[in-house]
């Protein structure tokens, strides 16, 4: 999404709410440093929300070529940053991606937008990477997907427990991943490299 595409009327009733969240906070939504805050903080949220307004198999069935391998593809380290929907706070880390190709291939820039479309909801870990497998399972032809995400939370870190150097990292399978331990483990080696 082109930045400069903003709903200004969603926009706009956002920033009425943030507005109100200041005056409520104790602040004064009027005093200069927070004049434009509400409109700049609801820019922000509609941007950093951008994947509702994304259609995931649109993004996947855009780019799958013939491909007559049949060896393991790995996209790692794509980085990704979203915002956790319990606290509203942002988690953000890098997800790897790979697939066994079945006759077809994808456009390995695709692969991160499919992770950027579901990471800019609100959301969490176990789901994203769980929708990340689960739309290249069913958009590409394949012997099996694998998916891995280890990202820092700041709800585990500015609230809570506080826990500074804790990171969670999730996995999700499908196909030959799913019932062959080696090839689980030939992935974890090669997105380690």
């Amino acid at each position: 999404m082109n930045l400069t595409e903003r709903d200004d009327k969603i926009v706009s009733e956002i920033a009425a709410h943030y507005r109100e969240i200041l005056r409520l906070l104790g602040e004064d939504p009027d005093r200069e440093g927070l004049v434009k805050t509400p409109i700049r903080a609801a820019k922000a949220i509609y941007d950093i929300t951008s994947g509702y307004r994304k259609n995931p198999v649109e993004i996947a069935s855009q780019a799958i070529f013939e491909h007559a391998g049949s060896k393991i593809v790995i996209v790692k380290d794509i980085e990704f940053y979203s915002m956790c929907e319990h606290h509203i706070l942002p988690f953000f880390g890098k997800v790897a991606v790979g697939y066994l190709p079945k006759g077809k291939m994808i456009g390995l820039s695709k692969l991160a937008r499919i992770v950027e479309c579901f990471a800019r909801r609100l959301q969490v870990q176990e789901r994203l990477t769980a929708q990340v497998c689960g739309i290249l399972s069913e958009t590409l032809p394949n012997d099996g997907v694998i998916v891995a995400c280890e990202a820092g939370h700041l709800c585990m870190k500015m609230r809570g427990v506080e826990k500074q150097e804790s990171s969670t990292v999730t996995y999700d399978y499908t196909g030959k991943f799913a019932h062959d331990y080696s090839l689980r483990q030939e992935f974890m080696s090669l997105i380690k490299r």
